[in-house]
């Protein structure tokens, strides 16, 4: 979608993940999102969909589909693994959410509702993780796929380094 000279990606925040912020706040917003983008597409926003959108939100690091499966059951959701695993799959299907392949784990999206080609800088120290976004087809790739035909959907990119307070304590 476009408005004017400026592309929907052009207008979301460059990087969420690593600065500080009200984490109630975010976990309040994200999920009446959620809520609303679900009512308005005839989908169930199910109790255990809420509460692991409500996890991913927790935190800004991936989480592993175990690690979901402990603190569902934590909740009283069960403790059998497709529980998990289902609540994962709907939350990524849905733009809720994204799966961090790299750590197969998965972290809540920082831009829900907004189509966009998410990039993710993983910390390798803390394992916080930071989305920002990027063109679907840049550089040597978007060449390559375009000298080949081949039209680039989606593209996803993950980037290990240390985020900024880790980056400062190994300075110290």
């Amino acid at each position: 979608m476009t408005t004017g000279d400026q592309t929907e990606s052009d207008r979301l925040p460059d990087t969420v993940g690593f600065e500080q912020h009200d984490h109630a706040d975010c976990i309040k917003t994200a999920v009446a999102a959620a809520e609303s983008h679900c009512e308005s597409n005839g989908l169930r926003f199910t109790p255990v969909r809420r509460k692991a959108l409500e996890v991913l939100l927790q935190e800004h690091r991936a989480l592993g589909a175990y690690e979901m499966l402990d603190r569902l059951r934590d909740a009283g959701f069960g403790s059998q693994p497709p529980v998990a695993y289902r609540a994962l799959e709907f939350l990524v299907a849905n733009g809720f959410a994204h799966k961090i392949e790299r750590l197969n784990a998965f972290i809540a999206c920082a831009h829900p509702g907004a189509t966009h080609s998410p990039a993710f800088m993983i910390c390798r120290s803390c394992a916080s993780v930071a989305e920002t976004h990027s063109a679907p087809a840049p550089g040597d790739l978007g060449d390559a796929a375009r000298a080949a035909g081949f039209q680039i959907e989606r593209t996803t990119v993950e980037a290990v380094g240390l985020c900024p307070a880790c980056a400062e304590q190994a300075e110290e």
